[in-house]
Parts: C-alpha cells; structure tokens; sequence
C-alpha cells in the first residue's frame, strides 16, 4: 500500500477520474482517494512504479506528489 498526494483535484468527478484510471494498472486491487487531503492510497498485489501511477493520474488529469 502506497499513498501519493495528488494535485488539482477539486470535486467529485476528479476523484472518480483518478480512481478509474488507477484502478486500470494491472495488479492493483484498491484505490482510495482523499479529496479534502489530496492523497490517493493504491493497494495492490504486488509493487507498481511511481511512473506507472503517475501516467495513469497524468491520463486523468492531475499531478502526481510524492509517496509519503
């Protein structure tokens, strides 16, 4: 489990977004964003590359922070 901060998120519809195109990374089993902390918690069965993530949230949209 790994928790990213996200930019640009400011309603609903960014959180549905980024959930969707996350959860489209093979191997990834949960996806939780946070849209009053701008952070996204991606589960998943084995490890998935920050770049991986930052191009599914990039097909979304958004920015990708860093881990925390």
């Amino acid at each position: 489990m790994t928790t990213y901060s996200v930019l640009g998120m400011t309603c609903g519809h960014c959180v549905e977004s980024v959930r969707a195109e996350v959860s489209r990374i093979p191997g990834v089993t949960d996806v939780a964003v946070d849209l009053a902390a701008g952070s996204m918690t991606v589960t998943a069965t084995s490890p998935v590359g920050e770049e991986t993530v930052r191009a599914a949230v990039d097909e979304a949209g958004y920015e990708l922070g860093v881990p925390s």
